[in-house]
């Protein structure tokens, strides 16, 4: 999808402020238009990712502006001076993003904090869940206007068989009084399984009793809404919720990543060892565990300095990651070591694969100036998990080998023999 912005704006100094902020604080390419007829003009030669609209034009003195670009399939943000209530609320029941007066610099950051926003929100998909056909379609066209992916289903039942079909989804906004299963009952079934670090529930009722939402909020949603509800409400209740769903994953993330590579780390590579332990227990699965090192890094760090040290580590666990399943667990254990588990494998295949880590290792060049590139090696020592070890006893086995890699001339996988 483009990037590009449309500003519509006939006051010429503010359109160009507007512009440079805009384009600094985003990245992207801006377009200005000072009247309808040049507006026109541009939307019939680009797609726009947002049109900001002013509603007061030389040639469109009533927002007509506004219509023309809905028409064309265009989502629009009002860049207004007219602050009368009853005009906003009129211009806010057309199928606009937002309404924002144009008073200052702190409008122009809400703006770039709210086009932000709407970028992240590409990444979300939605589930809306409502008996009522014509309120599914009104929040539809709300949620894919602030670019949400949605699907909308028409009951509780309904909306657990969309769950475990498409676990990628962040957010349930679920009505309360619906057949089959209603709303308190889904949000009490989700949080079986889903907890409120990893998918959000926003509540809605019409509900006058005021248990109904201490009742939700109680049993697992993340916020409520009491119908009816403003266009503005809504809109700011679902950004803050998976806003806040963002800033939980995001802290878990750094938890559970090593700060230079975005590899996991120690602490993280045992949590998920041993819940794999548990998933394979009583079955004949094996897997194989691998010590890695960098060959000689106290001299490259010596010779060239920390910043290039580093990124000899950051290039090797980006050969990691390529040379590795989604489904396998590749960590960083500190300064230039690193770990790598290859799940459901046996013995020559994962040779097969330590080995071509190690190869491609030794073929990678890092560039460091402008005529000038360096080359490392790795030492591997390697494993297969025995169902009777523990996976401290498999780490030793492995750390055992990688001695013996190094003291036998480096750049070398030495496995265990069977």
């Amino acid at each position: 999808m483009s990037t590009r912005i449309l500003v519509v704006e006939d006051n010429k100094t503010l359109a160009k402020l507007i512009t440079k902020k805009l384009e600094s604080a985003l990245q992207t390419d801006v377009d200005v238009a000072y009247s309808l007829s040049e507006a026109k003009l541009f939307l019939a030669r680009h797609k726009y990712f947002i049109t900001l609209l002013d509603l007061n034009l030389p040639d469109a003195p009533n927002g007509e502006v506004v219509d023309y670009a809905i028409k064309k399939g265009n989502h629009v943000i009002v860049l207004s001076a007219n602050i009368d209530k009853e005009f906003r609320r009129e211009m806010l029941k057309k199928n606009i993003i937002d309404y924002v007066n144009k008073s200052g610099n702190n409008d122009i950051n809400y703006i770039i904090a709210a086009i932000q926003r709407l970028k992240k929100n590409q990444e979300h998909k939605v589930l809306v869940v409502d008996d009522a056909m014509v309120f599914r379609k009104q929040m539809q066209m709300m949620l894919e206007n602030l670019f949400f992916k949605v699907i909308t289903v028409a009951h509780g039942e309904e909306a657990l068989g969309m769950i475990e079909a498409q676990p990628d989804i962040s957010l349930v906004i679920t009505d309360y009084n619906m057949p089959v299963m209603d709303g308190l009952e889904l949000t009490l079934e989700i949080r079986k399984t889903y907890s409120k670090n990893e998918l959000c529930i926003l509540a809605l009722s019409g509900s006058d009793d005021s248990e109904v939402s201490a009742m939700f909020l109680k049993n697992g949603a993340n916020d409520y809404i009491k119908k009816p509800f403003s266009k503005e409400e809504f809109s700011v209740r679902v950004n803050n919720s998976i806003e806040a769903l963002e800033n939980i994953q995001m802290i878990t993330n750094y938890a559970n990543r090593d700060y230079l590579t975005g590899l996991y780390n120690r602490r993280f590579f045992y949590n998920a060892i041993n819940e794999y332990l548990h998933d394979i227990e009583g079955t004949n699965e094996r897997f194989a565990v691998a010590m890695i090192d960098i060959d000689n890094f106290k001299s490259i760090n010596d010779t060239y300095g920390h910043d290039v040290g580093d990124r000899v580590i950051i290039a090797l666990a980006d050969i990691l990651k390529s040379s590795t399943n989604p489904q396998d667990l590749t960590a960083r254990f500190g300064g230039e070591e690193f770990c790598v588990v290859l799940k459901n494998i046996n013995r020559f295949s994962a040779i097969e694969i330590y080995e071509r880590i190690r190869q491609t290792v030794e073929n990678f060049s890092l560039h460091i100036k402008e005529d000038s590139e360096i080359t490392f090696t790795v030492s591997i020592g390697a494993t297969l998990h025995h169902n009777e070890d523990d996976i401290d006893d498999t780490l030793n086995q492995a750390d055992m080998m990688l001695y013996k890699a190094k003291h036998s001339g480096k750049n070398r996988v030495v496995f265990e023999e069977s």
